[in-house]
């Protein structure tokens, strides 16, 4: 107890007195009073939230790995003119007994103050290595060269004093990396970033502890659709629809995705055959082998299809070299949107696809006298160019 608190229990006893002056009380009533007395002065002892010990700044960082997010809590020391004192001198090498607390091998504890931690709302991989979701407490054994990341389940405690390998979820060992420029206050940062992974760097000084997080985003994405799609996402056919076609774009589970796709077009209430239902369901039967049924589902969708749907539609079967097929799609939106920008362009494509450059031409020509703005127009222009000497515009 401070001098303060002391004080502030004098002060509580003189109080006592004067209550109990003209009460009558039992010696046991007398203690449990004075103990509530004292309770409230430690609760009135608590400190004012000030900036952290010696300048060690709180911070945070996170990111999201495709639907992971991965965040860092932790104190910034800074380096305060200790070049060449850091590694192996204020920060330790290996596990080292801190002369305090229950651990007698301790690491460190990867940042200032209390614990670092990282959090991760799904399982993910460390180093190659599995991890579940949850929050860890974060430390480094440091070495000539290398360290230890440590992740340990206790992520409450001050520092490392009372660190114990028991609560380890796991270690992984990582190279580390000499900085040619000094970082004056530690940090942590997200580089190197794909789709299912980045590295978490630790820099301060002149040296780098990387680690590498991996997610395994399909299978993420697809576990999060199972469960949004039996919440109120599951009221909108178009939640069905993009569920569909990312399984689609990442052949992830057809049967699955034709589940789905099915409900989009005929689910009770929200059920609707509408070109990008129709579509959708077509490009898993696509995907599973039965092309004869595609091609059948997307002549009943086209008609249904609005002008972007069905120029993006014509659009892929170019890509797919499905070239007839495209021109008979561009013809259709014309015919449904005569005399329009994107159908003439569409056509002007459609035609040079299939080496009609005189065609072609002629609706490129349309095309320009429509363009939207000098960009657009711009284009075209060199489009023409490239009909006027038999050059397909796709290319």
């Amino acid at each position: 107890m401070n001098h303060s608190s002391l004080l502030h229990c004098r002060g509580k006893l003189q109080s006592l007195h004067l209550i109990t002056k003209s009460t009558v009380m039992t010696p046991k009533k007398l203690l449990f009073l004075f103990i509530i007395l004292c309770c409230s002065t430690f609760a009135f002892a608590q400190g004012l939230t000030i900036a952290p010990d010696g300048g060690n700044k709180k911070a945070s960082v996170s990111e999201r790995i495709g639907i992971t997010d991965v965040a860092v809590h932790y104190d910034r020391p800074a380096v305060k003119g200790r070049e060449g004192k850091i590694w192996g001198q204020l920060v330790p090498n290996g596990f080292t007994d801190l002369g305090f607390g229950t651990s007698k091998s301790a690491p460190w504890r990867a940042g200032a103050n209390e614990n670092t931690t990282i959090t991760f709302n799904t399982d993910v991989k460390i180093e190659g290595q599995r991890l579940e979701a949850g929050t860890y407490g974060l430390f480094m054994a440091m070495g000539s060269g290398d360290a230890t990341v440590v992740f340990s389940k206790n992520s409450t405690s001050w520092g490392s004093y009372f660190y114990d390998p028991k609560e380890d979820a796991l270690r992984v060992s990582v190279k580390t990396v000499p900085l040619t420029e000094s970082v004056e206050r530690l940090k942590y940062e997200f580089m190197d970033q794909t789709e299912n992974s980045a590295t978490v760097n630790l820099a301060w000084e002149k040296l780098r502890v990387p680690f590498k997080v991996e997610v395994d985003y399909v299978k993420t994405q697809m576990e999060s659709f199972t469960r949004e799609l039996r919440n109120d996402q599951g009221f909108r056919w178009e939640a069905w629809v993009e569920a569909v076609n990312f399984a689609v774009e990442h052949d992830a589970d057809m049967q699955q995705a034709l589940q789905w796709s099915e409900y989009a077009v005929a689910g009770p209430f929200i059920g609707q055959k509408n070109f990008r239902t129709l579509s959708a369901k077509a490009s898993v039967l696509k995907k599973i082998g039965k092309s004869a049924e595609a091609d059948a589902l997307m002549k009943e969708a086209m008609p249904m299809a609005n002008m972007q749907e069905l120029h993006n539609y014509a659009r892929q079967l170019l890509k797919e070299k499905k070239n007839a097929e495209a021109l008979e799609a561009f013809k259709m939106n014309e015919q449904k949107n005569p005399n329009k920008f994107m159908t003439s362009m569409g056509l002007a494509r459609g035609y040079s696809a299939n080496a009609d450059f005189k065609n072609a031409l002629k609706y490129a020509k349309a095309a320009q006298v429509m363009a939207p703005d000098k960009a657009n127009k711009d284009a075209v222009d060199g489009f023409i160019k490239m009909l006027e000497q038999g050059k397909d515009i796709n290319q």
